[in-house]
């Protein structure tokens, strides 16, 4: 697989084993969704539904479920915190988690809990493409 070809944003924060992205806001809070490679390797994705408004997520734990064409697989949240706000053009537009994973694609906005501790299981900046070669490598290594 050539993740070369892939675009993670260097802004971002990625919990690279969960294929997954937060984008911290001016207003303290962050947005969240799937990663490039995730979505290369999980292949088209029919359905995503967030945790509705109020839930409270743990990092590493499931922020959502997408339905791919044959499986239903949790998304896991980059950060922890409670949700703020789903991204409502999913519902109808799934097809955008592929389309504009790091724009149009986010699923859900959440009031963090405690980056700082958070913060230790995230890649960010220069180390993000290396973690995600060797991401996907060993993705490739059990497949």
């Amino acid at each position: 697989m050539n993740i070369q070809q892939l675009v993670f944003p260097p802004d971002l924060h990625y919990l690279v084993e969960h294929d997954v992205w937060a984008r911290l806001e001016a207003d303290g809070t962050a947005t969240v969704g799937i990663t490039a490679l995730g979505i290369k390797l999980s292949g088209e994705i029919y359905m995503c539904r967030a945790k509705p408004v109020g839930t409270v997520v743990e990092q590493g734990r499931s922020i959502a479920v997408v339905e791919l064409a044959k499986a239903i697989v949790s998304v896991k949240c980059a950060v922890s915190g409670t949700v703020l706000a789903v991204n409502p053009r999913l519902e109808e537009a799934p097809h955008l988690v592929h389309t504009d994973p790091y724009g149009e694609g986010w699923i859900a906005r959440l009031a963090l809990a405690d980056f700082a501790r958070d913060r230790a299981q995230l890649v960010q900046g220069e180390a993000v493409l290396a973690a995600m070669a060797q991401h996907a490598a060993s993705f490739e290594a059990n497949s």
